[in-house]
């Protein structure tokens, strides 16, 4: 009867997973009591005052009491290093401890000196650097200047607010408010009601607004399926933008509503200044945006009527169910800037094995080791590159995790040998749902141990998902980790090897028969936190474990986990993807601005499942997904059970060649996505990026979401569109700027809209003039087996004929890197000479090589070059002229990367 039960719940959950989105199923802000009640909040009535007379100010900090009626709060303002200010709020006399996330932030941030400008009875002035915050004490208001300009103002609009937890009411609705205060809870409430999602604690909503004064457009709050520019919300209108991680399949696009990750980051961007403000919170939180990309008819008028510009001004509300008050404002002044600043707070992605930016082969599910065998023979026989195979749930037995099939994969070790001889890695997915199994060893030790999530009455919390009945592994309990790091051993997770990385799904976490398909907000973490104070962090929390898990496992290898769900932070531990996407033309394009924001939230390690998880793509649109892709920094097949399957050899000849195409450009450009993410980790910047990032004062790039920078060097347009002949790009840079086609290498200028043919063999990508890109040009069945092949460095000469570049060379999986064991080299181009150094002091013994340069916007007249090295005092090297003179080909300089070098043309 169970098994039958199970069987049942598999086939209701595949088929709610391929019907579409409900909405029904989750919140509107008029559905949730505490977004309801501060959403309705009238602006410019402030109660809150700052007690200047309690004043105290240190070296770093200044603090007061906030006061509301006779409520008394705790203010603090830190000045913290690289020019962020902390803004902190908490209650003065705590009934209860308010949560703060434990997995965010890189380390409790590093602090800086302050300096007191001016005290008056009414205001105080401090100084941090170029940056200046005036306090204002009744009403409570502080504004941040850079340079003397105002770029940010907090509760600027009065919309400031703080429940305070009070003592058990008798009377409390779902989300623990007095029903007598509650306005009809509606059909929400009734369709809840079973949950028993109660908190008798009472009110304990927090909200802050903000004003950019003067910023164009604002940015971030991944992850949501919208465009990159956050549009206006409003009361009658939009939803504000939800961050509260749930499993949302066939999620809408142009959509505010919640999905798997939640990273409460915005930057709001003028071409004169870029802010942003870091909301450190885990609760379930909605963002109001007021957004004057949408216009303002109002202003309009005015400034048609009196010839005069109104400024523009962009307005932010966040609201949070539960938590304190911890904000960081980014003050820039760049792009470049604030996003730094933020990944200083929050950390980046650590340097992944090389492997892992090759390409990735998954689909729900395979069917046994023996069509994994098959489908990699495949890919070798089409002479298609593939680096992983993936394994979806069914590779399990009966659902449980760390286990194999014992029929469909009874020699795990035989196809994961099979697959590493030929340069290849297993993943397999690990999902925190643990099936309630008697004799099942995890979940027995889990109820032996206390590991579980609790009910509010202290029963371990019971859920459905895939393994029908389940209980949910409480990653805020050390010993919890511990032991949950040790599941990894290969001792205990028998069957796989040191080559076997991780796949962390459903950690939203989902549970299928749960308010809003997760957990209800009254379970119990250890420490006696609820449920709806991690939610956005229990994510995190489960790739944490996973992540030290496989460093104990594996020490001396970099761990490779991708994740759902997802929050600030994660990317010190884990990668993400775009979740259930569909095979149509919107999803495809969406997948840019949705990696864009996330990089800008930190998480550069994005991809979106080619070729769309739901449904089947046409030839067409499969093959411009795959040219699409190859420019984002995860790159992965994945499809629905229910889908055709749809391997890259399985098509017809000419669109195998489409594929194959692309395939081998990804592999080409290796060592250049390497690099990038080598200097991510160095230097904190996104590895993909959007054009206002790199071309802050061109207003024509604001919203621009079709494209996007690989680096600096590189830019991609997506092709999202059926049967077109034309698609316009938008080059930017100004008429100095030069863009070279990386197919045909024609010379574009960067003065805007430039309409280009294309057909099915066509993309857009192109060069950066300026630019030096080290490639890897021979064709091989894995990364791996490129590892000593030669490079060829493509110059792209700008307009004054130079151009420079970088290529970072190591193992490509150890940390052996963090003990200098690696080589940093910087290409430069001038005066018709290239010249090679290293930048760091380190040393890496590689054996490769340089086999050919292809310089893009050649000199004319060249008739040869020569080599200077210490292993090549003077050789001669051949030079060649192609593509109608567009390119010059020197041939087999045959010089080690190790080796300083010159090649001068003559």
């Amino acid at each position: 009867m169970a098994r039958r039960l199970i069987s049942l719940l598999f086939i209701l959950a595949s088929t709610l997973y391929s019907m579409g989105v409900d909405k029904g199923n989750f919140k509107t802000c008029e559905q949730s009591s505490f977004c309801r009640r501060l959403r309705g909040m009238t602006a410019g009535e402030s109660k809150y005052k700052l007690d200047l007379n309690s004043l105290q100010i240190s070296d770093n900090s200044i603090e007061a009491n906030l006061l509301n009626g006779d409520v008394k709060l705790k203010f603090t303002l830190t000045a913290i290093n690289g020019n962020i200010f902390r803004i902190q709020v908490d209650e003065a006399n705590p009934l209860y401890k308010r949560y703060k996330p434990q997995f965010a932030l890189k380390g409790e941030p590093q602090v800086s000196k302050l300096s007191l400008l001016e005290r008056s009875t009414d205001s105080v002035s401090i100084a941090h650097n170029s940056d200046k915050v005036v306090l204002h004490a009744e009403p409570f208001k502080l504004e941040f200047y850079h340079d003397k300009e105002l770029v940010s103002v907090v509760n600027g609009r009065g919309l400031f607010a703080f429940e305070q937890y009070r003592k058990k009411q008798e009377n409390t609705n779902d989300e623990g408010q007095e029903t007598q205060a509650v306005d009809d809870p509606g059909m929400w409430e009734e369709n809840f009601k079973s949950h028993h999602d109660s908190k008798p604690k009472g009110p304990s909503a927090i909200g802050m607004d903000i004003s950019f004064p003067g910023a164009l457009r604002i940015y971030g709050l991944p992850e949501h399926g919208d465009k990159l520019p956050l549009r206006t919300t409003g009361p009658g209108g939009v939803d504000p933008y939800r961050l509260y991680n749930l499993d949302v399949f066939e999620y809408e696009l142009d959509s505010t509503m919640a999905l798997y990750g939640a990273v409460p980051v915005v930057y709001a961007h003028s071409p004169k200044h870029t802010v942003g403000l870091f909301w450190h919170n885990s609760a379930e939180t909605w963002v109001d945006i007021n957004n004057s990309k949408d216009g303002n008819v109002m202003a309009s008028i005015v400034n048609l009527v009196s010839g005069s510009k109104t400024e523009s001004n962009i307005d932010v509300h966040f609201m949070s169910e539960s938590g304190l008050v911890d904000a960081f404002m980014l003050m820039g002044p760049s792009p470049k800037d604030a996003v730094k600043q933020y990944v200083s707070l929050t950390g980046v992605h650590p340097l992944p094995q090389y492997y892992t930016l090759a390409y990735h082969q998954s689909r729900w599910n395979y069917n046994d080791q023996d069509d994994v065998t098959t489908v990699v023979q495949n890919f070798d026989a089409n002479d298609m590159p593939v680096d992983v195979m993936w394994l979806d749930i069914e590779y399990t037995n009966g659902k449980k995790y760390f286990t194999w099939d014992p029929v469909k994969f009874s020699h795990p070790d035989v196809m994961i040998q099979n697959l590493t001889t030929t340069g290849r890695k297993l993943v397999v997915i690990i999902d925190p749902h643990i099936k309630r199994e008697s004799g099942y060893f995890v979940h027995e030790d889990a109820l032996a141990n206390d590991y579980y999530v609790k009910n509010k009455d202290g029963s371990v919390y019971e859920g459905w998902c895939w393994p029908g009945s389940s209980s949910y592994l409480d990653f805020y309990k050390p010993e919890t980790i511990e032991y949950y790091k040790d599941l990894y051993s290969l001792e205990t997770f028998k069957g796989t090897t040191h080559d076997v990385y991780i796949w962390n799904d459903m950690n939203e976490p989902s549970v299928f028969n749960g308010p809003e398909v997760t957990m209800p907000k009254d379970c119990i973490h250890h420490g006696g936190w609820e449920h709806r104070d991690v939610h956005n962090e229990y994510a995190l929390a489960h790739v944490y474990s996973t992540f030290h898990g496989l460093m104990k496992r594996t020490p001396n290898k970099r761990p490779f986990i991708l994740t759902r769900g997802h929050f600030a932070g994660t990317q010190r531990y884990g990668i993400i993807w775009t979740g259930d996407n569909i095979a149509d033309w919107a999803h495809l394009a969406i997948s840019y601005p949705m990696c864009l924001n996330e990089a800008l939230g930190g998480i550069s390690f994005c991809g979106a499942d080619v070729g769309g998880f739901f449904n089947n793509p046409d030839v067409e649109l499969l093959q411009r997904w795959y040219q699409a892709s190859i420019w984002l920094p995860f790159f992965r097949a994945h499809a629905h059970i229910d889908t055709r399957r749809r391997e890259p050899f399985l098509f017809a000849d000419d669109v195998k060649n489409r594929i194959r195409t692309s395939l081998r450009l990804r592999y080409a450009h290796l060592p250049y996505w390497y690099t990038l993410f080598w200097q991510h980790e160095s230097a904190g910047e996104p590895v993909i990026r959007p054009l206002f990032y790199a071309y802050p004062t061109d207003e024509n790039v604001l919203d621009v979401d079709n494209e996007l920078l690989v680096g600096n060097s590189i830019l991609s347009r997506v092709i999202a569109e059926s049967g077109v002949s034309t698609i316009n790009v938008y080059l930017p840079g100004g008429p100095n700027e030069y863009w070279y086609d990386i197919e045909d290498f024609k010379l574009y200028h960067g003065t805007g809209n430039h309409n280009i043919p294309v057909s099915l063999d066509k993309s857009l990508v192109f060069y950066r003039g300026g630019s030096i890109i080290s490639r890897k040009d021979r064709p091989r069945r894995s990364s791996p087996l490129m590892r000593n092949d030669p490079y060829t460095l493509y110059i792209a000469l700008d307009s004054t004929h130079k151009a420079d570049g970088y290529l970072y060379v190591d193992d490509g999986e150890s940390f052996a890197y963090k003990n200098k064991k690696y080589l940093y080299i910087h290409f430069s181009f001038e005066d018709n000479t290239l010249t090679s150094e290293l930048v760091d002091k380190t040393d890496y013994p590689t054996t490769e090589w340089i086999e050919r340069l292809v310089i893009l916007g050649p000199p004319k007249g060249i008739k040869g070059a020569k080599l200077t090295s210490k292993t090549f005092p003077s050789v001669e090297l051949d030079t060649s002229y192609s593509n109608e003179d567009r390119i010059l080909v020197v041939r087999k300089p045959g010089v080690a990367v190790r080796e300083k070098f010159s090649i001068k043309l003559h």
